[in-house]
């Protein structure tokens, strides 16, 4: 079953307009973590779609731009600050929360990547591996991705020495001697181990 007709099995169930949410960045020592929200234009099929992990660079690129020309489309992002003062699935929930408010489209059904959202208040569903199964779960991976590694190479021209271009932010092995080297710098996540242990006082 392709990933687009597992989305309309839900529109035989009588839900019109679907959206799905997924995220970026949850288990990064660095960054914030990104969510999006999209919901597909009537009678739209991308081909390609499939869970971000499992795509090039270069393929996650296009679909995402195939994706903003066709779609409605959320971002959320929500800063390390918050992720410190929160737990990291707190801090997932509300990126996906202002992901879904500011998708700009009435929706029926919420598909979401293994979260439940109780605080918003409409019909869904939480997916276990969304991400492979749900094309509007998997669009939401590639666009929360593909934004998300933009922010991470900015913030590698003002903290270049960690080489967040490359690593985005994951507990590399570059990364981590860079850490245990130069100590965190602001964007990294003070509630994370290794971080934690890691700073220089």
């Amino acid at each position: 079953m392709s990933l687009f007709t597992f989305d309309e099995s839900f529109r035989s169930q009588g839900y019109g307009i679907i959206a799905g949410i997924d995220e970026a960045g949850r288990g990064c020592l660095a960054g914030p973590i990104v969510a999006a929200c999209i919901s597909f234009k009537d009678n739209v099929f991308i081909e390609g779609i499939r869970d971000s992990k499992e795509l090039t660079a270069e393929q996650r690129e296009r679909l995402f731009q195939e994706i903003l020309q066709n779609a409605f489309v959320g971002i959320g992002i929500i800063n390390v600050d918050i992720i410190d003062k929160a737990n990291v699935l707190h801090a997932t929930r509300l990126a996906m929360i202002e992901a879904f408010k500011n998708i700009g489209r009435q929706i029926e059904l919420l598909l979401i990547d293994a979260v439940e959202l109780p605080d918003i208040k409409i019909s869904q569903k939480s997916i276990i591996k969304g991400d492979q199964k749900s094309a509007v779960i998997a669009s939401a991976s590639i666009v929360a991705k593909v934004t998300r590694d933009k922010i991470m190479r900015q913030y590698h021209e003002v903290y270049p020495d960690y080489g967040f271009d490359r690593n985005k932010g994951y507990a590399t092995q570059e990364h981590l001697n860079a850490l245990k080297k130069l100590g965190p710098c602001p964007i990294h996540r003070k509630s994370f181990s290794p971080v934690r242990e890691l700073m220089l006082f």
